[in-house]
């Protein structure tokens, strides 16, 4: 597991031949970020959260850029955004008002909002491919600057990038195959706007019961399975 530029080096130093899981939730965690990952999740119709997400997009792109950079032409697989997005929120009174205030949102909106948002039960809750379902916005913007990074990085290293995309907590064949439309739209607008291709891969971790049982179907999808086996 590896998100980071250091990580990734470290890695390569112990004589590591690829990342196995990039989990991209804690690129998002960065203080400079969290105010415009918690505008998103505010965001209360589809064009303002693309536009919070706009302010993202630069400095996820950098972060693959830099990523892929490092590792060259070895197998990098990245988990697109998985845990809830209560887990983004300020979680005192203090923070939600310091919040509320900067992103010029009424209070008593911020506090409802975030009541809203809470699981019972966040393992299983709306998480995962479930967020990407409900708000594809979110993983067509995680999609094009992978594309976008992994252009970049390769006419940095002239090795030829490879994206590994996993889409996280499928349970389903529908899940996987309606996200995997939107990663594929990501990568022809990216790949036009670019003048140039590359080669890449779409696949999920088997991390549910459900999943395990309906594996073959989702099969049907999927370039690649990884495993989740601690669930």
């Amino acid at each position: 597991n590896a998100e980071t530029v250091i990580d990734a080096q470290t890695a390569i130093g112990f004589g590591a031949t690829g990342i196995g899981l990039c989990r991209t939730e804690h690129m998002f965690f960065d203080p400079e970020r969290i105010q415009h990952v918690r505008e998103m999740i505010f965001a209360k119709t589809v064009a303002d959260r693309e536009s919070a997400l706009e302010k993202l997009l630069p400095v996820q792109r950098q972060d693959f850029e830099d990523l892929f950079t490092v590792m060259e032409d070895r197998p990098v697989t990245i988990r697109l955004l998985d845990p809830p997005l209560h887990e983004f929120l300020p979680h005192t009174d203090e923070d939600l008002e310091k919040f509320a205030k900067a992103a010029g949102l009424n209070l008593s909106d911020v506090k409802q909002r975030y009541e809203t948002l809470q699981e019972t039960n966040p393992m299983l809750g709306h998480r995962g491919c479930r967020l990407g379902v409900t708000y594809p916005e979110i993983y067509k913007m995680q999609a094009q600057a992978i594309f976008e990074g992994a252009i970049a990085a390769g006419q940095k290293t002239e090795k030829a990038v490879k994206p590994e995309i996993m889409i996280p907590l499928v349970s389903m064949p529908s899940e996987l195959s309606s996200l995997r439309i939107v990663v594929d739209d990501a990568a022809k607008a990216v790949f036009a706007a670019a003048g140039q291709t590359l080669e890449y891969t779409v696949g999920t971790m088997i991390e549910l019961p459900r999943a395990a049982l309906v594996a073959d179907q989702i099969a049907e999808h999927a370039d690649f399975f990884s495993f989740g086996t601690n669930d």
